[in-house]
């Protein structure tokens, strides 16, 4: 798409944050009123009061990972930049400045995962050796709930238990044809203590969805491990848990696990895993671009709450953290009534994120420590806890504390550890760093920070 025609989407999606603005600063007001009354000191401490520390001290241990996993999104970001020079010209994108938002492929900048075509080439042009799991799920007719059977014998080679007949019964997993439906996936626990519980999707047959079904089965099972405890302890030993354990299973679709479950051949798999920057680049281009993303949300929230940013000052601080945790900029001056912040359905809608943030950091640090106590010898990008029953019965134990305990106690009882961690990470895409310090060697990396 040329860039002057994503330019006119990109500022059109974001005219709708304009009139929100004074209705977003009402409801802090009336968010804060309501933390103070109920004894917290303003939404900040509201907010990160569940992570069993003081708020304070959370937000400088989410930037103590952020500085262990920086110089990884620095290689990825100069690559990128660098592609997209090449492609669009130096005077669309800088060689050395900060990422224009609308050349990213996502609304938000959040993945970079629908520009991998320009930034990415296999060597020789090998692109056969990539899996193409939306059109296996065609050809082999798999149907939407035979995709969801898919992923719950993956739970059940870990040691949990079937689904039970109401969640097929009740589950929505095809866009009905005969009203409107909100699509956006997610999962339900109706009532635990009866076994109702559900996930509501409009299922497509593709890679995407096949990811996703294993995320929100993540959930499902989440829910079914501490159904036995008190109600008040029947969460996730904290929000970014829940979304961890889903995201832990997408490490494990491996080409090796397609094979295992008849998807793909031997020959296949094994082609797949010459490539490994193919595999490593298409994930990282999700994964790790999101972790500044899921950081910079709540931090400009934070400053909000606080009253550290103005009323005058909300879109140029949303800006400056911007360039400063990912090195994006607006593609043109924004307007000094603009509120862009409002484009994104998290902050009109008060949702907190860091949840995001922490699911990413911990997915890798459980998926490091499974493989490790499982005996898995090889790169981490090729280990799949599918089948197995040492990591099967590490996750099932972790999942059952529910919120009983801290979640440092939860974090301990899987990986050893009482810590986050951002080495995991690291250690995952350890061949894609290699490969991107010998791209960058001759180039110029880094971008101004605000």
């Amino acid at each position: 798409m040329p860039a002057y025609t994503t330019i006119r989407a990109w500022v059109g999606w974001r005219n709708i944050g304009k009139p929100m603005k004074d209705m977003y600063l009402r409801m802090v007001e009336i968010g804060n009123q309501g933390a103070d009354d109920l004894g917290y000191d303003g939404l900040t401490d509201l907010w990160f009061s569940k992570y069993d520390m003081p708020a304070e001290d959370f937000l400088d241990e989410t930037d103590r990972v952020w500085d262990e996993l920086k110089p990884l999104y620095d290689a990825l970001h100069c690559h990128v930049r660098d592609e997209l020079s090449n492609f669009y010209g130096e005077n669309i994108v800088s060689k050395t400045g900060n990422l224009p938002a609308h050349l990213l492929g996502n609304m938000w900048g959040q993945s970079w995962a629908n520009i991998y075509d320009l930034v990415y080439m296999a060597e020789n042009n090998q692109s056969s050796s990539e899996i193409n799991l939306t059109n296996i799920l065609i050809e082999k007719e798999i149907d939407e709930i035979e995709m969801v059977k898919i992923a719950e014998k993956f739970f059940i080679s870990l040691g949990f238990e079937p689904l039970s007949d109401t969640f097929w019964e009740r589950s929505l997993f095809v866009k009905p044809q005969d009203r409107n439906v909100v699509c956006h996936a997610s999962a339900w626990d109706i009532d635990s203590d009866i076994n109702d519980l559900r996930i509501k999707m409009c299922i497509e047959r593709n890679a995407e969805d096949f990811s996703v079904i294993h995320h929100e089965l993540g959930h499902i099972f989440y829910y079914q491990a501490y159904s036995d405890l008190p109600d008040i302890f029947q969460r996730g030993a904290n929000d970014g848990f829940h979304e961890a354990v889903g995201d832990l299973l997408s490490l494990s679709i491996t080409p090796n696990y397609l094979q295992k479950i008849g998807l793909v051949t031997a020959e296949e798999a094994s082609r797949a895993n010459s490539d490994p920057i193919s595999l490593l680049m298409k994930q990282a281009l999700d994964g790790v671009v999101s972790v500044p993303w899921t950081l910079m949300l709540d931090k400009w929230r934070a400053k909000v709450f606080t009253g550290e940013t103005s009323p005058d000052d909300l879109n140029r601080s949303w800006w400056e953290l911007r360039k400063f945790y990912q090195g994006i900029e607006a593609p043109r001056d924004r307007d000094i009534d603009a509120f862009d912040p409002g484009a994104k359905y998290h902050i009109p809608g008060n949702t907190p994120y860091t949840r995001y943030y922490l699911a990413k950091i911990l997915q890798y640090q459980f998926h490091e420590s499974l493989c490790n106590q499982m005996g898995f010898d090889g790169p981490l990008h090729e280990c799949s806890i599918y089948d197995n029953e040492i990591a099967g019965e590490k996750l099932r134990a972790m999942l059952a504390l529910g919120q009983s305990k801290e979640w440092q106690s939860a974090l301990e009882a899987m990986t050893g550890t009482r810590e986050l961690s951002g080495k995991a990470m690291l250690n995952y895409y350890r061949p894609l760093m290699d490969w991107l310090d010998k791209q960058n060697a001759e180039r110029t990396c880094g971008w101004e920070e605000s």
